[in-house]
């Protein structure tokens, strides 16, 4: 490819794979170079108003982990919101031409599937069978229950329960020296 340069990238229209969405719904679309703070408080602003019910959120490539920070933070300002996510590839085409054209090279077309994902957001109750649902709060109870957990685990340590292997019990220099390292001066 050291012959080649990329000059263009088509995307390949990709159909939502939502049914039954308001034609004035929401799209966030973020890119790779948009910025949380402008996507956010536009979303947010909308999402604050009673007339907006939904708002959906897609991303593809490098932008998918951006989009999945956007929703995680809308959920945090604005409780109660009901969530479908839905993950699919979308096909892009990369034309490559020949860096020189008299060399007798063609020109060049890749055909690449790239991840993305597509996050529904609604004030309403959405569909509980549906792939890929959380409803309000779920998020929140999954980690309550493994921080208790957790905290239960250090309050036995503590309490001197599941010592490790080759524990003796006492206190590591008054057994010798844990370290491996000796204290004896020549």
């Amino acid at each position: 490819m050291e012959n080649y340069k990329k000059t263009k990238i088509v995307e390949k229209p990709c159909p939502l794979p939502f049914t039954g969405l308001p034609p004035d719904i929401i799209e966030m679309k973020v890119k790779d170079g948009s910025k949380i703070r402008n996507l956010m408080g536009y979303a947010i602003g909308k999402m604050e108003l009673d007339s907006v019910r939904q708002i959906l959120f897609t991303g593809s490539g490098k932008a998918v982990s951006k989009t999945i920070t956007c929703v995680e933070i809308m959920k945090r300002r604005l409780k109660e919101l009901h969530q479908i996510t839905k993950v699919l590839f979308k096909q892009i085409e990369e034309i490559w031409e020949p860096i020189v054209p008299e060399a007798g090279l063609d020109a060049l077309t890749v055909k690449r599937n790239i991840p993305a994902i597509c996050v529904l957001l609604s004030k309403d109750a959405l569909d509980p069978q549906e792939p890929g649902y959380q409803a309000p709060g779920s998020f929140d109870a999954f980690w309550i229950e493994t921080l208790k957990a957790e905290s239960q685990g250090q309050m036995k340590r503590k309490q001197g329960g599941g010592r490790g292997a080759g524990s003796t019990g006492k206190h590591p220099r008054s057994a010798g020296g844990g370290s491996g390292e000796s204290c004896t001066k020549s």
